[in-house]
């Protein structure tokens, strides 16, 4: 560490460790199971790859984190360590959900980011056999970050950025600030859909189990309870 409390306080010597930038939510990404670098880093976009680096490394020496070969790559899993930091990552999430409550800022939003938690927290039991495939548009998202497709067949799942060349069962238009804040329970679908900010188009019986496939974001529950 480049810097130290200088007290033997178990707090300032836990915060050494796990309070640097990014850090936190470096450990966000490993406690919802990404493994691989570059599924950790679509969790934290606008982290540079060499930052994630170190920070790998730091909670590899301090016993967080193991690097195990998997096959030609390599994957970090949490150790014993890791894991007891679930409650303490979670509590930070429902504290945030709770009290953080001024608004989303333009700069905290991304397509990106929001796209790979959603792609992560689908509900693949709930969706009818075969393939179904959801196209997003995002009218005001950056280029190259406007359209995304999201696949689920036979219990995977997959994200693509690039048209995978098969026609969509339902088309979610949207802005990025509205879908962001239907999922982390700043408003409902009813809502956005209320006021034309959403619009979910495909069969009627998908459209109408649409919501219950994606779910919504881990601490929604949360932010809502407090809005109220």
């Amino acid at each position: 560490m480049d810097e130290s409390y200088g007290q033997f306080c178990t707090v300032a010597r836990g915060a050494e460790a796990l309070c640097e930038r990014w850090t936190p939510l470096v450990l966000r990404e490993l406690l919802c199971g990404s493994k691989r670098f570059n599924d950790i880093h679509r969790g934290v976009p606008r982290m540079s790859t060499s930052l994630l680096v170190q920070r790998l490394r730091h909670l590899e020496e301090i016993g967080v984190v193991r690097r195990e070969p998997a096959g030609k790559v390599w994957e970090y899993c949490l150790t014993t360590s890791g894991m007891e930091l679930e409650p303490v990552i979670r509590a930070l999430g429902v504290w945030g959900a709770r009290w953080m409550n001024s608004g989303l800022r333009d700069d905290e939003l991304d397509p990106g980011l929001l796209m790979w938690d959603m792609r992560r927290s689908v509900r693949p039991e709930k969706f009818p056999p075969g393939a179904v495939v959801i196209q997003f548009a995002f009218h005001d998202a950056r280029r190259g970050e406007t359209v995304w497709w999201l696949i689920v067949e036979d219990g995977k799942i997959d994200l693509c950025r690039e048209d995978p060349g098969r026609d969509p069962n339902l088309l979610v238009s949207s802005s990025v600030r509205a879908m962001t804040e239907i999922w982390i329970g700043d408003s409902t679908p009813q809502e956005m859909i209320r006021g034309h900010q959403v619009r979910v188009e495909g069969p009627t019986r998908m459209v109408e189990s649409f919501w219950g496939w994606i779910g919504t974001g881990t601490f929604a529950n949360t932010r809502r309870e407090a809005s109220r």
